[in-house]
């Protein structure tokens, strides 16, 4: 499913106009990314949890010339989900 297709079973599940479905993912994308930025999770309680991982900086190896090379600290974002959508799924 892509976001188009989302938009539409927003729209239909709720009884809105597509164009309103859009704004309210837009909205709910825009408010997890702006929490998340600032180092906050985010629980949708029986959805999961959208949270923030930090990688540590690490040392890797080149697979063309072997040659070893230094790979930065990274944040990540993470999505652990909750109990409701793991029991829905089986």
């Amino acid at each position: 499913m892509n976001k188009s297709e989302l938009v539409d079973a927003m729209a239909d599940a709720a009884d809105i106009s597509k164009s309103s479905a859009s704004r309210a993912l837009d909205a709910l994308t825009d408010s997890i990314a702006a929490t998340l930025k600032n180092g906050e999770s985010v629980s949708i309680i029986g959805f999961g949890t959208f949270s923030v991982k930090e990688r540590a900086a690490r040392t890797g190896r080149n697979p063309q010339t072997g040659e070893t090379i230094q790979i930065a600290a990274s944040k990540n974002p993470s999505f652990k989900a909750g109990k409701a959508l793991k029991d829905a799924i089986q």
